[in-house]
């Protein structure tokens, strides 16, 4: 049950923090950019704006695996990576259901990108990444 609570969580955590994100920086760059980004639709066909965006979604997804492994205790590591499997089909069925959001290259990328910043995320806060010190 906790492992399920754990993937839950980390799936709430990526979604609040990436849209709050982008809640924040689609605006703000419209104002920064009014001539290259004029409208949302304009971020979204922006090759820098993209970039922007799958920085910030990896770092919000890896975050997801962090907050999964932390709670999830017993196998953290094991259930990030279960929950970046969950993410992954919830981009499927967005993906398909929702294909004018954003141009194909932005759902590749981030369907490659789920599973590995959701290991990142576990491996951090299970230990398996352990900074050096000098």
């Amino acid at each position: 049950m906790r492992s399920i609570l754990a993937v839950v969580a980390g799936i709430a955590t990526l979604t609040v923090t990436s849209f709050a994100i982008e809640a924040l920086a689609d605006p703000l760059l419209m104002r920064m950019f009014p001539h290259a980004l004029p409208t949302r639709a304009a971020i979204g066909q922006s090759l820098p704006a993209s970039m922007f965006l799958f920085a910030y979604t990896a770092l919000c997804v890896a975050f997801g695996g962090y907050i999964t492994a932390w709670i999830a205790k017993r196998a953290p590591v094991r259930d990030a990576l279960i929950m970046g499997v969950v993410q992954t089909g919830l981009t499927v069925l967005a993906m398909f259901s929702l294909k004018e959001q954003a141009p194909l290259r932005s759902w590749i990328v981030a369907l490659l990108m789920t599973i590995p910043c959701a290991w990142v995320g576990g491996a951090w806060r299970g230990g398996a990444l352990r900074w050096r010190q000098s």
